[in-house]
């Protein structure tokens, strides 16, 4: 028998998944100490017996129950026994390589030609069942790494899972490549998927063994730069790069064209936009000042209007004076004919040539010149003149005076008269170029406006189109009332 242990501890290092202590006889007090994300299982004839998890273990036939029929309890003493110790080392290997040792044949997806790749990459492996890994792969080695470390580890999970591998790398990344239809020269872009889509397929045939595989990476893809083929998808692939370049060329350059056209179409918009708010503000401001001018119209009307009444309220108040003083202005003219006489009269003294008949004589041709009172003259020169008794000749009709319209009331009033008839208007004397204006009531040549006030003198009948003069009531064409 050899050296007996009284403490039990891993003293491998991490890179190892199983590792074997070199003692084999223990004392049944023995201390077995179990790092963490480690495990201990007992072996004895070649039979796995019991597991202990991570902590300070004292080792007695309560522990091992399997070893209580083997070991024989002394008074006071330690029964010592023989059997083996294997730690599993739990931690997750990183970084672990692989790659295939030949070629894969590939068959390009776009163009349906073969080609051969190689592949490799590394890959993360922890323990998931550690008797299921100890009865399958240790057997009565020292233990198991990834590759072969020092004596007694002669076999490498390296050596057991490449063929592994290989063949689920080789017969799933060619049927992943063309079930995504990946483009061969674009294969790096899509490691991610393949890599995920490997470990799944590989996965399988690792927890046989009671192992897992968190990561998988496809690192490294070799392609065939020198195969025939492999060229003619290069320069396929080019040309087809140049078609998308020219394609996206000519798409930037409608973009252009169209983005240039509407800048222009909203330039052209906004150009519009102001030229029609330009014409906009001077048709409102012709609008204001034609308002303007139509209330500075309306207002001189109103002026004229007002003045002309005024004038007319004159004439009406004179007229009423009159009447109130028994008189009118037929009165004041037969008032200032009567006094033109009676002055004739107190002159006739006074004239040295002819003596008081030649004076009365003068008197009535000048008051017959003047068309007063010319038959009362003529009686009265009868009276001297025995011949005036004769029986004369019917003198011709005096002319009639031109009547003219009344600016204020519109009637018809002699043409020798001063004042308005119907309304007692004082009646202005005109030129044959002038006229009344009847707005403001002022003198005015003959036209269409008025040079005082600026007021319409012509007013068109409503009926028949004809000019009107102002102050008429009725159209002298077609008798319309205005």
């Amino acid at each position: 028998m050899g050296k007996i242990a009284d403490i039990i501890k891993y003293e491998g290092d991490n890179s190892t998944f199983i590792w074997k202590h070199e003692c084999e006889d223990f004392n049944s007090m023995t201390q077995l100490i179990v790092h963490e994300s480690q495990e201990a299982i007992f072996f004895m004839n070649g039979q796995a017996l019991d597991l202990f998890g991570p902590g300070r273990h004292t080792l007695e036939t309560q522990n091992i129950p399997l070893l209580g029929r083997l070991l024989n309890r002394s008074t006071g003493g330690e029964t010592p026994f023989h059997c083996e110790v294997y730690f599993i080392n739990k931690t997750v290997q990183m970084a672990i390589k692989w790659g295939t040792p030949d070629k894969v044949r590939i068959m390009e997806p776009n163009y349906s030609i073969p080609l051969e790749i190689g592949a490799s990459g590394e890959m993360n492996l922890t323990v998931s069942d550690s008797r299921k890994l100890l009865l399958k792969l240790v057997g009565t080695m020292k233990g198991i790494s990834w590759e072969e470390r020092g004596m007694g580890f002669t076999k490498s999970l390296q050596n057991c899972f490449r063929p592994l591998i290989t063949t689920a790398v080789k017969s799933n990344l060619s049927a992943a490549i063309k079930e995504k239809n990946i483009d061969i020269l674009e294969i790096d872009e899509q490691l991610e998927v393949l890599s995920e889509g490997l470990r799944k397929k590989i996965s399988a045939g690792f927890e046989e063994y009671g192992l897992t595989i968190p990561q998988f990476y496809i690192s490294h893809v070799v392609l065939p730069e020198n195969d025939p083929n492999f060229k003619k998808i290069r320069d396929l692939h080019s040309i087809n790069l140049q078609t998308k370049l020219a394609n996206a060329e000519a798409i930037v350059k409608t973009a252009q064209i169209e983005a240039d056209a509407s800048v222009k179409l909203a330039q052209a918009s906004a150009d519009t936009a102001v030229t029609s708010a330009r014409r906009q503000v001077t048709l409102e401001q012709q609008i204001t000042e034609t308002e303007v001018a139509k209330a500075q119209a309306e207002r001189d009307l109103i002026k004229a209007q007002a003045a002309a009444t005024a004038k007319k309220l004159d004439g009406f108040a004179e007229a009423e004076i009159m009447s109130a003083q028994g008189y009118n202005m037929k009165d004041v003219f037969a008032a200032d004919v009567q006094k033109a006489y009676a002055e004739g009269l107190g002159n006739m003294g006074g004239n040295a040539g002819g003596g008081i008949v030649g004076d009365m004589v003068g008197l009535g041709v000048g008051m017959a010149a003047a068309g007063s009172f010319g038959a009362q003259m003529q009686n009265m020169f009868g009276a001297f003149n025995p011949q005036a008794n004769a029986v004369a000749p019917a003198a011709a009709p005096a002319p009639k005076a031109e009547s003219i319209k009344c600016p204020s009331c519109g009637s018809d009033v002699p043409g020798n008269a001063k004042f308005c008839l119907e309304c007692g208007t004082k009646i202005e004397k005109l030129q044959e170029n002038e006229m009344i204006c009847p707005h403001c009531g002022q003198k005015t040549a003959k036209g269409k406006f008025c040079g005082e006030c600026g007021g319409k003198l012509v007013q068109k009948c409503s009926g028949c189109g004809a000019d009107i003069q102002p102050g008429a009531k009725f159209c002298l064409e077609c008798g319309t009332k205005l």
